[in-house]
């Protein structure tokens, strides 16, 4: 920033200035809306809750697996849901949502799980 002042800006637009040494690109900060302080932050690494926000996998919930690198073409993370499942997206439709296992937000119905068309299917009927 001006004068060399260190700042981050958020996915909504807002700007923080001073943040924490700590926080690097694709972390996840949680902010006091009323003061715009940071209180606390997430890094992305393996091992944290992400939600997809993009692509054929959006809505989705997992846990980082490992990311694959690929300079100067889109970098691929793979994530494991609660049930097992692995499946993999670009990095930027990975949205980190909480600390280890336990999400920071309330989870969408189905706990972000994407259901086979059989088990989608037998889930309506049984209503």
């Amino acid at each position: 920033g001006p004068k060399g002042t260190p700042y981050c800006i958020t996915h909504d637009g807002r700007t923080l200035r001073y943040p924490d040494p700590d926080v690097k690109t694709n972390d996840t900060v949680r902010v006091d809306i009323t003061t715009g302080k940071i209180l606390d932050f997430v890094k992305f690494e393996a091992g944290n809750t992400v939600m997809i926000k993009g692509g054929n996998n959006m809505g989705r919930v997992g846990i980082i697996m490992h990311r694959e690198r690929h300079p100067g073409s889109f970098e691929i993370v793979h994530v494991k849901d609660a049930v097992g499942h692995t499946f993999s997206t670009r990095l930027q439709n990975i949205f980190v949502v909480g600390k280890g296992t336990k999400p920071w937000i309330s989870l969408p119905k189905g706990n972000g799980i994407k259901l086979s068309i059989v088990e989608d299917r037998n889930a309506k009927m049984s209503k």
